[in-house]
């Protein structure tokens, strides 16, 4: 039986750009199995998007407070996977 795979997109809020939390949260996903991107957002979050299954995006999600810098606080959002390959950070 298969995994059925989910996209979660996650926007992290705190002190997040400039401290390699996307490099962080990229290297945290790869290890999960999980494809997506980190990315800066204009008002200094992040917003993270992972596809996989839902047990390693629930890890990598819970990781996310974790990371370096600071985090406030981790919005979440699932919805269907769009077919994300890889990940990136941008």
């Amino acid at each position: 039986m298969r995994a059925v795979t989910v996209r979660l997109q996650a926007f992290v809020k705190g002190q997040v750009q400039g401290v390699g939390f996307r490099w962080w949260t990229r290297a945290r996903a790869l290890e999960l199995g999980l494809a997506g991107s980190a990315t800066n957002l204009e008002d200094g979050r992040v917003e993270v998007v992972a596809e996989g299954s839902r047990e390693a995006c629930e890890a990598l999600l819970a990781l996310l407070p974790t990371g370096p810098g600071r985090v406030e606080f981790v919005a979440e959002r699932w919805g269907e996977p769009r077919g994300e390959r890889g990940f990136s950070e941008r």
